[in-house]
Order: structure tokens, then sequence, then C-alpha cells
């Protein structure tokens, strides 16, 4: 269980590092060429006017008024980016704008996809502002349904923060990425606050907000409909993941919205880092969205979660409530298990309740069951109940079930 200090203790670093000063100069992108029509495309316009801030000893870009298209911009050291509210920044739906670079791509490290607004090795970055960052994902989905054979590499992400500290992401709407929303990687203290995240219900991979292998993380007040998880929470894939080595740690996750959506707050199932110390609180969950509480993971992934908390949750007519497997999505080629197996242990559920279709399943490994799973004060109609495998010292008495078909609880594993 998560301690009251560490997060009293997580918030204050938040807030510290976030008192932020705004830049005095500030450059439009109409000043170096850019021109809003929905048809020019202003990749190197945006560019060249991070690249002078850069030079002058750095500022903010600004995005005024307009429909700006664009391939893939790079950030630079002390260049923030501020979105006006008229402003949106388009992507393109041409793989040849993208180029390729070292970044990880579930959960492994490799070359790939760059984003279409990209930050990289920065401190006291800030993304702001009530525009637009639109990925195009509905066009890519039209011209490549389903990564055909003419799209040799991946689809970019729409934001991508790699080994950066001190970020700040607020106010923006995130529309239509074309793969995952927002991405943060490798980074430290960093606040992602007052987002409405939105993708069509076609666009595969299109999860809202990704945190992987980063300590000290806030998101708050964020509003999320997407056809993939809303927010997932990962820390490298398999014997790649345990070479790295870097958990996902003191992460809160509070007051958000989350709709449609294949999970809520989901841990894994890149996991093979370790997940630990992380806390969602004071959220809803509607709109058929597929399982508010998720775990995934696999026997090949080796790592442990531990330490989390879902506390204060409403669901309104979700799928399941509670989601959790270690055999998640076992595909081929299945890879053996790892020695040792990954670990899901100290776990909390406190005052969730509401209504789904059902109370959902717990399904852990024969050899490495889940373990101390703690309901406390939850209440949960559903049509059908919660089934358990492979689970150990589980505490259900705080949770009440009003099922209408078929046993409250079933145990698959003959407890």
């Amino acid at each position: 269980m998560i301690g009251k200090i560490s997060f009293i203790i997580l918030q204050a670093a938040l807030f510290l590092n976030f008192n932020y000063t705004a830049a005095a100069k500030r450059y439009l992108i109409t000043d170096f060429g850019a021109v809003g029509d929905g048809k020019t495309l202003n990749t190197k316009a945006i560019q060249s006017a991070i690249e002078q801030c850069l030079s002058n000893g750095g500022g903010t870009i600004v995005v005024p008024e307009g429909i700006f298209l664009t391939g893939a911009v790079f950030l630079r050291q002390g260049v923030n980016l501020h979105i006006k509210k008229a402003g949106i920044l388009k992507g393109t739906v041409n793989p040849d704008d993208y180029p390729q670079v070292f970044t990880r791509w579930e959960g492994v490290e490799c070359e790939w996809t760059s984003a279409l607004i990209n930050a990289y090795d920065m401190k006291g970055v800030q993304l702001t502002g009530k525009g637009t960052i639109d990925g195009s994902g509905d066009q890519w989905m039209e011209r490549y349904p389903r990564n055909s054979e003419e799209l040799e590499v991946g689809r970019p992400r729409l934001i991508a923060i790699q080994n950066c500290s001190d970020v700040m992401v607020s106010g923006l709407f995130l529309k239509n990425q074309a793969c995952w929303g927002l991405f943060v990687l490798y980074s430290s203290d960093v606040l992602v606050k007052n987002l409405t995240i939105c993708a069509e219900h076609n666009i595969i991979s299109s999860d809202g907000i990704d945190i992987d292998s980063s300590i000290r993380i806030r998101i708050k007040r964020c509003n999320i409909d997407v056809n993939d998880d809303c927010i997932a929470i990962k820390s490298g894939k398999d014997e790649d993941g345990r070479r790295v080595n870097r958990p996902a740690e003191e992460i809160l996750i509070e007051k958000c919205h989350f709709c449609y959506g294949h999970g809520g707050v989901s841990i894994g199932s890149e996991m093979s880092g370790g997940i630990r110390n992380v806390e969602i609180r004071n959220c809803i969950v509607e709109a058929d969205n597929w399982a508010p509480i998720r775990f995934k993971s696999q026997p090949s992934r080796g790592g442990i979660v531990e330490n989390i908390t879902y506390r204060d949750i409403l669901l309104r007519n979700t799928r399941k409530a509670f989601e959790f497997n270690m055999k998640w999505r076992m595909v081929p080629p299945v890879k053996p298990p790892s020695d040792p197996l990954p670990v899901m242990r100290n776990i909390n559920i406190i005052n969730v309740t509401g209504t789904a279709q059902s109370v959902g399943d717990m399904y852990g490994l024969e050899d490495s069951p889940i373990r101390n799973v703690n309901f406390r004060d939850c209440r949960i109609s559903a049509q059908t109940g919660l089934i358990l495998e492979n689970v150990k010292d589980l505490d259900i008495s705080g949770l009440s079930l009003q099922v209408e078909e078929g046993e409250a609880i079933i145990y698959n594993d003959n407890k």
C-alpha cells in the first residue's frame, strides 16, 4: 500500500518543479513562413522557428489561429511550445515526414518512427495552450487500414517526451493520434493537466497517455475517449525490459474522466522493469469502457507490480469493473516463461462503486498467483460475477456485489 507521506512528497515535489516563469521571448511560426491553410507543408518553417529560438537563448514557439500541416518537429532545450485556442498543428499522412529515432516501442528499445511533436533530453519543457494537435489518425487508417504491407514503418505517436525532467503538458486538445497520444519515456517530474484526448474508435493503438519507465508523474483533470487504454503505465517488455531495468514509479492520477477505451488506467502489459507506488483516485469511468481497473502481464515478462491503489472511482456501465490477467493476449510466437516469473501484489481497491456488465476476472499464474488484493467499501452492480483463478491472500470482505446471473464469486481453481 502506498503511504500517505509518499504522495505528499510527490505532490510537493511536482508543485515546486512546476513553478515556472514564462519565457519572455515568443516566436510566431508565421513569421518564419508557416501558412495555416491546412494544405501547405510547414515542417521546415516550424523547425526553423525552433532553431532560431534556441540560438537566441530560448523562449516559446507560438502557433496562432489556423491549420498548420506538418511532419515531425523537434523541440530544443529552452524552447517551449504554445498553441493558441484556434491554432491547430495537423500531422501529415506521409511516413517520410517522420524520421526514425532511437526510442522504445512496445517495451523494446529500437529505432522507431518519431512522434509528431518530439522533446528529447530536455529540462523544464512546457507544451501549453488551448489549441489542438491533430495526428490525422483517421486519415492514416483510411490509407493504411491495418498497417498493410504498404506501410513499412510504424505510425507516428502524437507527442513523445523522452529523457526529460521538469515537464508540463497543459490545456491542449489532442485529437486522432495515429498511434499513442502522449508518450512519456525515461522522464521525471512530469505534470500533465487539463488535457482533452479524443480518437475515433476505429484508430488502432490510439492510447491516450502512456507512462513508460518514468518517475514522479502527476496526471490530473484529463478527459479521455480513445480506442485503446485511456492511460497505460509500462516499464519494458521481457528480456529487453529487464536489461534496461527502469521502473515506472511514484505516479498519481486524479480527477480524470475516462469514456470509451480498452481500459481506464491500465498497468502493463509491458511491466518487466517493475511498476510500483501508483495511486489512481477521484475518477469517473463510463461509456462502455472495457475495464476501468486493468492489470496485464505475460509469463515471459518478469518484473514486479506492487503497491497500487485505486480509490474513489465511479463506474457507469463499463464492460468489466476489474480485469487482472497475467496471461494477457498470448498470441504466437509465445515466449518461454521468465525466471523468476512476473509478480503482482499489494493492490488496494477502495470505494470503487457503480455498474458494469461483469464484475470481471482475476487470472494469476499457478506458480505466481496474484497476491494481497484488498477491497474496501466497494459496491458493484453487474450482470455476471467475479472470476478468480490463482489468487492468494485476497480480502473481499469490503466488496459488495449485486449480480443478476449466476454466482457473485466464481472460483476456477476449486478453492
